[in-house]
């Protein structure tokens, strides 16, 4: 096995922590910058970095996907706690010094999440026209549509308003009661659930669920008995394994000195 030569007093791109009895890191693994990825240990706790000349990591898809692609390969081969995008250590003490600041935490994270993954649950209404759709499913909103589209050519700034505000009402209602719905199922096969954002009109729900590695096979059965209570405009999309970024709080620090010290480097999780 080829043995990965660090500069250890060269800047750090942090991808992840875990503990000193997770297998180390192959060094074929590449990182930002087609850098090579290893491990920096203190007193159990492993950091997984690797180096680089920026001062900055700038968000580009390709530096995302290489970052990506580091947490997959090292969530294949054990537990570990995902850093987010962009941290950057001054050196290699830096990372020393933040691992023996936060090691309480850190190992508190480790425990929770030890043989646990994250999985991904999108669900979508699957139609050309989620606003017809509506109106054809919800005779209010077809009712008051046909009122103010009736009354004359020339419709009314307040009445589209007011349009547009029972269907966005329906419409967060409809979420709402599915979300309940999909999440009093899935309780049974995960162990915690968050509610991402939405970012299309046409989404319904975002959930992160935390599951345990060897009962992904029983969490996808999951997912199939809560689609059944719904018809086939509903989507339901699941993704993963992935390391479980939605559920990891932890807020690193650096160690406090009297004076600053050129090792501290940007530690905020």
């Amino acid at each position: 096995m080829t043995v990965v030569k660090p500069n250890s007093g060269r800047a750090k791109v942090l991808y992840a922590l875990c503990s000193t009895e997770e297998p180390p890191p192959s060094p074929k693994i590449k990182g930002l910058e087609a850098a090579p990825v290893y491990a920096i240990d203190a007193e159990g706790l492993r950091a997984i970095v690797s180096d680089t000349l920026s001062q900055r990591l700038r968000p580009e898809r390709r530096n995302i996907t290489a970052h990506q692609g580091v947490l997959h390969a090292l969530m294949e081969a054990g537990t570990v706690l995902p850093m987010r995008f962009g941290v950057i250590a001054r050196n290699a003490e830096a990372i020393r010094k933040l691992l023996v600041a936060n090691r309480k935490s850190i190992n508190e994270h480790i425990e929770r999440f030890r043989g646990r993954v994250e999985m991904g649950l999108r669900v979508s209404w699957d139609t050309s026209n989620i606003y017809e759709y509506f109106v054809e499913t919800h005779p209010l909103l077809k009712e008051s549509r046909d009122e103010v589209y009736g009354k004359s050519v020339n419709v009314s700034r307040d009445d589209k308003v007011e349009l547009g505000r029972l269907y966005e009402s329906l419409r967060a209602a409809d979420r709402k009661a599915c979300t309940e719905q999909v999440k009093e199922v899935l309780f049974d096969y995960c162990e915690e659930i968050v509610e991402n954002p939405l970012k299309r009109d046409k989404d319904i729900m975002n959930l992160a669920c935390l599951v345990d590695r060897d009962k992904i096979d029983e969490f996808a059965k999951g997912i199939f008995q809560a689609s059944k209570s719904f018809n086939n405009v509903y989507l339901f999309d699941y993704t993963g394994p992935w390391a479980p970024h939605n559920f990891v709080t932890l807020d690193l620090h650096a160690p406090s000195t009297k004076k600053k010290s050129e090792d501290d480097g940007d530690h905020t999780e």
